[in-house]
Formats: C-alpha cells, structure tokens, sequence
C-alpha cells in the first residue's frame, strides 16, 4: 500500500462529531416570546410599548440572528435562513416603528406596511413547504405564522381594526406553538427521551 493510500483510508476513517448544541429552542423561543407579546398588543390587550420595542431587538432580533448562525456552523440551511431573516424583520419592524419618530425618514403608509407583511408573508410560505419534510410541530408554526402575515396585510390594506384584532388572536396561538416547539426539543434533550412530541418527521 503506498503512502498516498494509507493517507486517503486515515482521512476516509475519521468522523467529526458535532458537539454543539442545537440552537433550534433559542431562535424558536426568541421568536415565540416576542410574538405573543406583541400579538397581546394586536388583540387590544395593553398598548405598543418600549417592552414590545426591546423584545424586538434584543430577544426577538439578537438572540434569533445568533442561532441562525449556529444554524449556519451545523450546515443547516433551513434554520440559518430562518432563524436570521426572521431576526432581521424584528429588527426592521422596531426600525420602522422608531426610525420616523427620530426624524430618520417618514412613517409607512398603510399600503407600504400591507406590502410589507404580504413579502414577508409571500416568504414564510415558501419555508412552511420546506417543514413539509420536518416536524408537525415546525409545520404549524410556519403555517400560522403564513396566515398571521395574511390578516395582518389584509388589516392594513383594508384598514379594518376587526380584521387586525383577529390577528392579534392568531398571533398568539402561532407564537405559543412556537415555545411549546422550542421547549419540547430542551425538554427531549434533556430527558433523553420524548417528554413532548414534536410530532412525525
């Protein structure tokens, strides 16, 4: 055996573990939280505060962007596209919030902010198709996150306030899914079994 076949057969024998820790629950969480607690403010429980505005940045934008990069260092093109693009439009939904009352540019008109949210809609469909080879639990997230985006850009088109209260409703439920995903993987891990079903693969 010469040298150069001994080296290829060394190289073909090894295995990298991936000892890393699955940033799933974070971005999930990150995204869940601040959903739900927005969504409060949607169905008219409590007005748009400096509380909502944090959360966007720092817990909804930060925390997920991070784990769309541990996504990235696990090869995982699904979570790093969504974990990092849904961090991004927390951070942009605070920017656009903020932004004109800084002086920094003029408010969205309501068409500008029904277009919006249809992109973003439009965008969370197409990953909702991707979950279709995942998880129940991932399915009904981008599911009901698909439709949340849907009653939002109906609200501000058609101004109907009804219209964005039930977003409000829906919000909720599609945020709660989204902690009870990312606290059923921590809880599995965990235990090492499955102490919350995610639902089949």
């Amino acid at each position: 055996m010469t040298l150069e076949e001994v080296r290829k057969k060394t190289i073909d024998s090894l295995s990298i573990k991936d000892t890393t820790a699955n940033p799933a629950p974070l971005g999930l969480l990150g995204f869940g939280l601040t959903t739900v607690l927005l969504n409060f403010h949607n169905a008219g429980f409590y007005e748009l505060n400096t509380m909502i505005l944090a959360m966007g940045i720092f817990y909804g934008g930060i925390a997920q962007i991070i784990a769309g990069m541990m996504e990235w260092k696990k090869n995982n093109t699904f979570g790093t596209t969504a974990f990092t693009s849904y961090g991004l439009f927390w951070l942009s939904l605070v920017g656009l919030i903020l932004l004109p009352s800084l002086g920094l540019g003029t408010a969205p008109s309501k068409p500008a902010m029904a277009a919006y949210f249809f992109m973003w809609g439009l965008f969370t469909f197409v990953m909702f198709m991707a979950t279709l080879r995942l998880n129940r639990a991932l399915q009904f997230v981008f599911l009901s996150l698909t439709i949340l985006f849907l009653l939002l850009t109906a609200r501000d088109f058609l101004g109907s306030p009804a219209i964005g209260t039930l977003a409000g409703y829906e919000g909720i439920i599609c945020g709660l899914s989204a902690i009870y995903t990312g606290l059923a993987q921590v809880l599995n891990e965990v235990y090492k079994k499955v102490v919350a079903p995610l639902g089949p693969m």
